[in-house]
């Protein structure tokens, strides 16, 4: 069913008559579509529910677009950003017209799941407004991030999440309380990645979330275990381009303190709150794609 939600997008982006913008949308790539297998996993494949996958998938595509402006970023996924292939300005319009389009079907969906997702954006948009901020100095504020994370990342989850139990008559609170722990899950590890996986695989520079001024929880836990002096030099690197021996020195240290495990641990335990929650309303399917997310090796 994820086709059908593939189509339903495509024939929003048609339903706009513009030739240029369906270009447009043809250059983005599509990821994993992780928020509508959680809907269909909810809700089932009924046309209200492909449709708010579709607009959910919709709204993710332009705060990525925004994101990429902001991060100035040259790649997303592998391939050129569409910032960086056609301009900032254009990234934003396009981001801005998927974002209307989505709002616009979604009037047509339901009214409590519009209020759900919009909410959500509210969020998301609060959240890239707080990582500029928080990206302007080094800084070990556990709790600013962990909101800043949610945010940005995990209100979409937990919105797609409790909209589809919504469309499905399911309890909300106990499937948003599942699509919050798996997004903020979900950004950890890709916190992590970015630290542990190469640049092929990322899609994007190795140790890039450093470079760009991004103080993870992994940076926060290693800074809190050095010394003064090497906490000294963990400073210097911050927001420079890496060469191979600073790169070196930041996983060694890694290493070295046991970072990667602490903060895997962190995104482990709020999965397997969720595991337990899934396999208790027999969500045998939910309860595996978050097994999914932690069975893997750093």
């Amino acid at each position: 069913m994820i086709n059908a939600v593939e189509r339903k997008i495509n024939q929003y982006v048609s339903e706009l008559d513009d030739a240029y913008v369906s270009s447009l949308y043809r250059k983005l790539p599509s990821g994993k579509r992780l928020r509508t297998k959680l809907i269909l996993k909810i809700a089932g494949s009924d046309l209200k529910v492909v449709k708010t996958a579709a607009t959910v998938e919709m709204i993710h595509a332009a705060s990525l677009l925004h994101d990429d402006v902001i991060d100035d970023a040259n790649t997303r996924r592998g391939i050129i950003s569409l910032n960086a292939s056609s301009g900032n300005k254009t990234a934003i319009m396009m981001g801005d017209i998927l974002y209307s389009k989505a709002f616009l079907e979604l009037c047509n969906i339901s009214p409590e799941v519009a209020k759900v997702v919009s909410n959500a954006v509210v969020q998301l948009s609060l959240g890239e407004l707080a990582d500029v901020e928080l990206s302007k100095k080094f800084h070990t504020n556990r709790d600013a991030y962990l909101k800043m994370l949610y945010q940005k990342t995990a209100s979409l989850m937990e919105a797609s999440a409790e909209a589809a139990a919504i469309l499905a008559g399911k309890p909300r609170n106990a499937y948003r309380k599942y699509g919050h722990n798996l997004g903020m899950a979900f950004q950890m590890i890709d916190d992590i990645l970015d630290i542990t996986a190469d640049s092929k695989t990322l899609g994007k520079p190795a140790l890039h979330d450093f470079e760009e001024g991004k103080v993870t929880l992994p940076y926060m836990y290693l800074y809190e275990a050095l010394e003064d002096e090497d906490r000294a030099y963990l400073l210097t690197l911050y927001k420079k381009r890496l060469n191979a021996d600073e790169a070196l020195w930041i996983k060694s240290a890694m290493k070295k303190y046991a970072i990667i495990e602490k903060s895997y641990f962190e995104a482990k335990d709020l999965i397997v709150e969720v595991i337990k929650l899934m396999e208790s309303l027999g969500e045998d399917d939910l309860s595996n794609i978050a097994k999914e997310m932690i069975e893997r090796e750093f």
